[in-house]
């Protein structure tokens, strides 16, 4: 079962799992490569082999808007690629 984003009052939460650190820091390579493409960057925690990213919009008052959930789907589509 695919894990969904969880709405908090920071905003868009996920927390992937990889096999290491190697693979978690190459996803979060992916995923800033992905946030400048869209000019939109996430907060992102590595704990070795976890990544957890929050996804919200500071410049609309610190909520959730399309630019986010556009993002949720990028980052998402990056593990399908």
């Amino acid at each position: 079962m695919k894990k969904k984003w969880l709405t908090s009052k920071n905003g868009l939460e996920k927390t992937f799992t990889f096999k290491n650190f190697s693979e978690a820091l190459a996803f979060v390579i992916r995923v800033g490569l992905e946030s400048e493409k869209e000019n939109h960057h996430p907060d992102i925690l590595i704990q070795w082999n976890k990544v957890h990213l929050t996804l919200i919009s500071h410049d609309a008052g610190d909520k959730i808007t399309n630019k986010d959930l556009k993002l949720a789907e990028e980052i998402d589509a990056l593990l399908k690629k």
